[in-house]
């Protein structure tokens, strides 16, 4: 998942440099050993790009969701499995991607990598939030291709396919995620993920 316009990184990241290569490269490159099949889902004016890590490019849509469905239509008719990942979080955890692999080879439907909250949270009307019950999210998610398929047929929008997942009735396999598995959303983001791709 690569189609977003960097509004809060004030362009798209996703073609920013890190290292020797570009944001998005870091990630495909590790689901080229992961994946039989690679669709790229960018923006509209990037369809015609030359991106030769990637099966398939296609246009993503007005919203995650929307561009997650856009892939879903390219996808294989014969895929078992999909990983869904966002190109924002490019540090190469190949360990990552292998449990979520190994979690539905083992029988889940939906797969989530998560990591514990360590920070004390606190509601904005008062009162303070029970950590542990609490878990943050991180991609490659990972669902048996028809879970995923049918909990985007309703045209519904979540900012995780997971939640679209739940929506029918799927149940949610977490794993263990990685804090290294850091989201781009600000120059400093950036600068962090330049020191953990060294």
């Amino acid at each position: 998942m690569a189609g977003g316009s960097g509004t809060r990184f004030g362009k798209p990241k996703q073609y920013e440099s890190l290292g020797d290569r570009r944001v998005i490269d870091w990630s495909l490159e590790v689901a080229r050993r992961i994946s039989d099949s690679i669709v790229l889902v960018v923006p509209a004016a990037r369809v015609g790009d030359d991106e030769p890590l990637a099966d398939v490019v296609v246009a993503g849509g007005d919203s995650r969701s929307d561009s997650v469905r856009a892939g879903l239509a390219a996808l294989p008719d014969d895929a078992t499995y999909v990983l869904v990942h966002d190109a924002a979080r490019p540090v190469p955890l190949v360990e990552v991607w292998q449990r979520v692999v190994a979690a539905l080879q083992e029988g889940a439907r939906a797969v989530v990598p998560v990591v514990p909250v360590t920070d004390t949270l606190r509601e904005r009307d008062g009162g303070t939030v029970d950590r542990t019950r609490l878990v943050a999210v991180q991609t490659p998610q990972g669902f048996a291709a028809d879970v995923l398929r049918a909990a985007h047929a309703g045209g519904g929008d979540a900012t995780d396919d997971a939640a679209l997942a739940e929506a029918i009735g799927a149940k949610v396999v977490l794993v263990d995620g990685d804090v290294r598995n850091i989201k781009i959303t600000d120059a400093s983001d950036l600068a962090l993920a330049e020191f953990l791709v060294r």
